[in-house]
Formats: structure tokens, C-alpha cells, sequence
């Protein structure tokens, strides 16, 4: 066995592709899932290769109990991929506040305890990679009707840039993994989607057209996702972050240089705040219309 990798969310959607990668690439799983009977077939086939827990990664508890449980049978835990998560669609005013908190539990919550729950175990082995699953929308963001969810993936990608500095020392790498459009369940079973107001009719309810009525579903494949981060994973350059996807590697491209030029613009007034600057710095021009 190379490495040992611990995926949430591996009964399903891309977390069971990646499950099916490591564990086709020699690996050994911790594949965990609130159900972890629907990973029966993958067990049949790999054997003691991989160890389905039950996990509802919402509960800290849980997550300390189901690492310690792979850290016993494996020995180490070399991946840890935090990858559950889902969304559900409606505006921000409309949406009941219990249920945008419930996507937060999941998409955030989620990964701050089974992050949390494993740092003590890479620590003491001094090494390890973190595979937190992110989306081009929280590197992009500004898709009308998922708020929780982007709100949530925003906050991981701050959290994961505070992970990396501290736990760096330790050998222990981060990597932001920022999927655009896969064809997965994510935007099937796995997403309620709420009724709008007509007022959200071009914004949100274009936005749920895009996700559930796309005809032949989204571009990206979760098999050779899974075989990318694989192989990644075998590599000592690890990217902090990785746009996966030709729109993610494309909007995101394009966010940055819009970053850049906004940032460049209005860099002189922003360095006039400070006491040892010429202040008050000139604005730049107006736009004419």
C-alpha cells in the first residue's frame, strides 16, 4: 500500500470516484459516508484495501471517532480529503434561515472538525496532505441562489490558508481543490430547490435552469478528476490552489486579472491611508458614462 487516504463523502458523486482512483492506484481508503452500506460493492472488490466508517461529518465527536478508527486499521492517515457537501437553491431573502445554517454545518462545519480531528495524527507523524474541497465558486463566487453554499466555500479556502501556515512546520501541505460543472448528483437528489418570488425569475431561477436542466448534464467527469488528484497527490510541488474544470480554470484565470487591474487602479489611494504616506492621494478618473 502507498498511501492511506481518508475521504468524506466517498459514497457518492466525485468522493466515490476519488475512492475508486486511490484504491485502483494501490492505495488504502478510510472511505467514510453516513451510509457507509453503499460502499458494499467497493468492499467486495478491494478487501481490507478499504474500510468504510460511518460518518456524519456535522458532529465532532464522530470525526475524532471515525479518524482514530482509520488511524487503528491503517496505521496513518497520509490523504485526508474533505469532500462532503451539497447545496440547496433559493434567494437570500427567502431562504429559511435553519436551512441556509444546515448547508453551513455541512460545507464548513464539516470540514473544520475532521480537519481539526486529524492535525494531532499528521503532527506526530510529520507529514500529510489536506484535500479540501472547495469550488470555483468560492474562488469566483456571485451565483444567485446558493449563498449558504458559497459563503461556506469561501470560508474554507480562509480557513485552509490559516491551516497552511500553521501546520507547515509539520510537513503537512494544503490544497484547495475549486471543481466547476461535474456530472454528479450534486445538482440532482442531492439539492432542494426552493420556490422563488418573479422577482428572481432572471437571477436565481436562470441560474437553477443552468443546474438541473442542462441536457446532457455538466462537462466535467468525475473519473478523471479522481485520477488527476491521485496522481497529484503523489507530487512534492502541490498547488495551494486547483481550479478543476475548463470553466473553474478559465473564470478563474479571468477573476484574477480583474483582481489585479482593480487592485493596481486603486493602489495609490489605498497606500494613503497609511500615517507615512502622501495623503490625500488622487483618485483615479471617472468613467465618461
Amino acid at each position: 500500500m502507498d498511501k492511506t487516504w481518508f475521504i468524506t463523502g466517498s459514497s457518492r458523486g466525485l468522493g466515490r470516484a476519488l475512492t475508486r482512483a486511490a484504491l485502483e492506484a494501490g492505495h488504502g481508503v478510510a472511505a467514510t459516508a453516513r451510509r457507509p452500506e453503499q460502499l458494499a460493492d467497493l468492499a467486495e472488490e478491494f478487501g481490507d484495501r478499504i474500510r468504510p466508517i460511518a460518518l456524519d461529518v456535522t458532529d465532532p465527536a464522530a470525526a475524532r471517532a471515525a479518524l482514530a478508527e482509520a488511524h487503528a486499521h491503517f496505521g496513518r492517515i497520509d490523504v485526508l480529503v474533505n469532500n462532503a457537501g451539497y447545496a440547496n437553491v433559493s434567494p437570500i431573502e427567502t431562504t429559511e434561515d435553519a436551512d441556509f445554517r444546515a448547508q453551513f454545518e455541512t460545507n464548513f462545519w464539516g470540514v473544520y472538525h475532521v480537519t481539526k480531528a486529524a492535525i494531532p495524527l499528521l503532527r506526530a507523524q510529520r507529514s500529510g496532505l489536506i484535500m479540501q474541497f472547495s469550488s470555483v465558486g468560492g474562488r469566483v463566487g456571485g451565483s444567485p441562489g446558493i449563498a449558504s453554499y458559497q459563503a461556506a466555500k469561501f470560508a474554507i479556502d480562509g480557513f485552509s490558508r490559516v491551516l497552511r501556515a500553521e501546520t507547515e512546520p509539520f510537513g503537512v501541505r494544503v490544497l484547495v481543490v475549486e471543481p466547476s460543472g461535474f456530472r454528479t448528483d450534486w445538482a440532482g437528489s442531492s439539492m432542494t430547490v426552493h420556490d422563488a418570488p418573479e422577482a428572481y425569475a432572471g437571477t436565481v431561477g436562470a441560474v437553477h435552469t443552468r443546474l438541473r436542466q442542462a441536457g446532457v448534464g455538466a462537462a466535467g467527469d468525475p473519473v478523471r478528476a479522481a485520477g488527476i488528484l491521485v496522481r497529484m497527490a503523489g507530487r512534492r510541488d502541490v498547488p495551494h490552489h486547483l481550479p478543476l474544470g475548463v470553466n473553474a480554470a478559465e473564470t478563474s484565470i479571468a477573476m484574477d486579472r480583474q483582481l489585479l487591474a482593480e487592485d493596481t487602479k486603486w493602489r495609490e489611494v489605498a497606500r494613503s491611508a497609511d500615517f507615512a504616506e502622501a495623503y490625500p492621494a488622487p483618485f483615479p478618473p471617472e468613467p465618461t458614462h
